[in-house]
């Protein structure tokens, strides 16, 4: 399957940091995030952010996955899975997938701002948090992630090749900072979340269109 036309990527959060995205204008890399926290629940797991501050990019020198904000290409991702499980023995976050909210971006629209703030970018084959994949910053190149594995509903099970989980979780990089105002559309899993994300963006420039998007969940 050849890459989208116009990809779509997707970053998640827990609904109460939506403020103080909202708040700051950007999501930050987990990096700075460990120098100046923000308010709000942190839904990742702790020893593998710690594993992406050193996660060296070959496509650009010494810049590491950690010093980048991720995104999948993919709502409804693996990381949501294990999230919406609550049982991960390395995740604090026992919330569940509730309060989770999928923040939309349009790929094109992030790459051509990245180049104008030069701010580098790139995207992984596979899961950036790992120790081992590939990474690119050309979108010619776009046609080397495995589409069908990003848009699978099932990735794991019987019969199912382990390369479509890994697959699945291929991640875009912006360096340090995604700025709040080419967020798009914001998916949620209730109705009640999306009241709560109506309130935290009602005072920002960029409202974006909030969505009850159940099939983004599991």
């Amino acid at each position: 399957m050849p890459a989208p036309a116009n990809p779509k990527i997707y970053h998640i959060v827990h609904i109460d940091k939506l403020a103080s995205i909202v708040a700051d204008g950007h999501i930050w890399c987990d990096k700075e995030m460990a120098q100046n926290p923000r308010a709000g629940t942190i839904i990742g797991m702790r020893a593998i952010k710690q594993h992406r501050m050193t996660n060296a990019l070959e496509s650009h020198v010494d810049l590491t996955v950690g010093q980048c904000v991720p995104f999948y290409f993919c709502p409804r991702s693996v990381m949501l899975y294990l999230i919406s499980r609550q049982n991960h023995p390395q995740m604090t976050y026992t919330g569940g997938q509730g309060p989770i909210v999928h923040l939309e971006a349009d790929l094109n629209t992030v790459v051509n701002w990245a180049e104008d703030q030069g701010h580098r970018w790139a995207f992984t084959l596979s899961n950036a948090g790992s120790n081992y994949f590939e990474d690119r910053c050309d979108l010619n190149q776009l046609d080397e992630i495995n589409w069908d594995a990003v848009g699978a509903r099932q990735w794991a099970g019987s019969g199912i090749s382990g390369t479509v989980k890994e697959s699945k979780q291929a991640e875009f990089l912006v360096e340090r900072s995604f700025p709040w105002n080419l967020v798009e559309r914001i998916g949620v899993k209730t109705r009640d979340i999306a009241q709560q994300a109506t309130f935290a963006v009602q005072n920002a420039t960029n409202r974006p269109t909030i969505e009850v998007k159940q099939n983004w969940y599991y």
